[in-house]
């Protein structure tokens, strides 16, 4: 049976790998880091633009208000040091391309509508054979719907499809649906449980 690995962007296959910049952007906005991440990821303006309900340029615009900064020139290097100390997670690109042409590969993310242009710049948007964004898409991990349509693109059923993220409750729905769950916590143990499933040495989650 022909396999798929679906991966997560965020935590997953872009990692937050120095703290410095967030944390000296927070203290200067007079915030915990805690508190910033929590109205860049997980406020309702940012659930709205994953949704795709705010275009992400709104967002940003819409973050400046609530941070006091009117300028958009000033939100965008705020933006810029929110995501500083990101890292690609090199070992893990490199695994996925070796695998290209053999697996299927997918990416299903909870993100705002400049995703896609991210992943082009990256130089990752053709190493995907099937892209699901939340905010283009409508649908948010962990609701099935945006699993069954990542397989549907990818032409795959539950059972031939691994998937990869770093929230354990969008690991456990996809596990619900059938699909090989692994909750990422490092590289190299997300690396060794996918070579094994890859391989056939696994069954099930």
């Amino acid at each position: 049976m022909h396999r798929a690995v679906i991966v997560d962007f965020g935590g997953v296959l872009v990692r937050s790998e120095d703290p410095v910049p967030r944390e000296q952007l927070a203290r200067e906005l007079g915030m915990t880091v805690q508190d910033l991440e929590a109205l860049i990821f997980a406020s309702d303006l940012s659930l709205r633009a994953q949704r795709g309900e705010l275009p992400e340029p709104e967002f940003w615009k819409a973050i400046g208000e609530r941070l006091g900064i009117p300028s958009l020139e000033r939100i965008q290097q705020v933006r810029q040091r929110f995501f500083a100390g990101d890292r690609l997670n090199e070992p893990l690109v490199e695994a996925l391309r070796r695998w290209k042409g053999q697996v299927t590969l997918g990416l299903i993310s909870n993100a705002w509508s400049g995703l896609r242009e991210v992943l082009r710049r990256l130089g990752l948007l053709n190493l995907f054979d099937g892209i699901v964004i939340s905010a283009e898409v409508g649908l948010l991990k962990p609701d099935p719907r945006i699993y069954l349509l990542a397989l549907e693109r990818l032409g795959v059923p539950p059972e031939a499809a691994a998937f990869v993220d770093d929230l354990p409750e969008n690991v456990q729905a996809a596990r619900k649906l059938g699909l090989y769950g692994i909750h990422f916590r490092d590289t190299p143990e997300a690396l060794r449980q996918l070579e094994e499933w890859l391989n056939g040495r696994v069954r099930s989650s």
